[in-house]
């Protein structure tokens, strides 16, 4: 909203039309919250990271979904898509990751929260051998702007032969900070099940900043395994970097 200085020529009627309209105002603010909400988002990275890997080949991508929550349940699901080359880079097909989830979240107790539910990640047309289709149950527990959270494969791990029952443990913490600015720490662990020598830990400490227009973020973000390199420029896709993102939801 744009500042405007207002004249004291005009103060009294603003202050009338403000006592006029104060009980109106009062009740719309005292109004429950919707019982169905539907929101949007969009967003433009530099570089697309998942667990520490970059799914862009270092690339930019471009993303955006939808999400649907039942506010008296705490049942929510979502649609979420975005541009990738791992699956072409391994000599698949395909250039888009789409993600379907749904679950519940709420309170366990006062000021302890939990969020339970199911991850699909598609890859269209994709190719690969094992498929790379995979798909995950989750669980998550959170006190104040930390969380908790492990996810289990229930299907091969991304393409990965022989890798049901992997897991991903994922430690976070979302900070304010007096600027405004929000501080993002998480550390990650990532087991691949049969397939040792695939599991690592990944790291992210950045800042997201909601400027209304759009929220950007800044992360520097790396995973320690030399295991995931890119066989067409030879990149390590774990390597550390700063990675900036300008989403928008709506």
């Amino acid at each position: 909203m744009n500042k405007l200085s207002t004249p004291l020529s005009l103060a009294a009627a603003l202050t009338l039309a403000l006592a006029t309209l104060g009980a109106p105002l009062a009740q719309a603010a005292d109004a429950p919250a919707p019982d169905n909400v539907v929101s949007f988002n969009a967003a433009l990275t530099s570089d697309y990271r998942y667990r520490g890997l970059s799914q862009t080949r270092m690339k930019p991508a471009v993303q955006g979904g939808a999400d649907y929550s039942h506010t008296p349940s705490g049942a929510y699901a979502g649609v979420w898509a975005s541009t990738i080359k791992w699956t072409k880079d391994l000599g698949g097909d395909g250039d888009v990751e789409i993600d379907l989830y749904g679950g519940k979240k709420g309170e366990i107790t006062k000021g302890i929260s939990y969020d339970v539910g199911g991850l699909y990640y598609g890859y269209p047309s994709n190719g690969l051998h094992p498929n790379a289709n995979t798909f995950e149950l989750y669980g998550q527990v959170g006190m104040g702007p930390v969380s908790l959270k492990y996810s289990h494969s229930t299907t091969n791990l991304f393409g990965t032969t022989d890798s049901k029952g992997s897991g991903y443990l994922d430690l976070s913490a979302n900070l304010d900070l007096a600027t405004g600015l929000v501080l993002n720490l998480h550390v990650g662990r990532q087991r691949v099940a049969h397939n040792d020598a695939l599991s690592y830990n990944d790291a992210k400490i950045g800042l997201t900043k909601d400027f209304g227009f759009a929220t950007v973020a800044l992360a520097v973000i790396s995973a320690n395994t030399d295991m995931y390199v890119s066989p067409v420029n030879g990149k390590d896709l774990g390597r550390s970097r700063a990675v900036l993102t300008v989403s928008k939801t709506f």
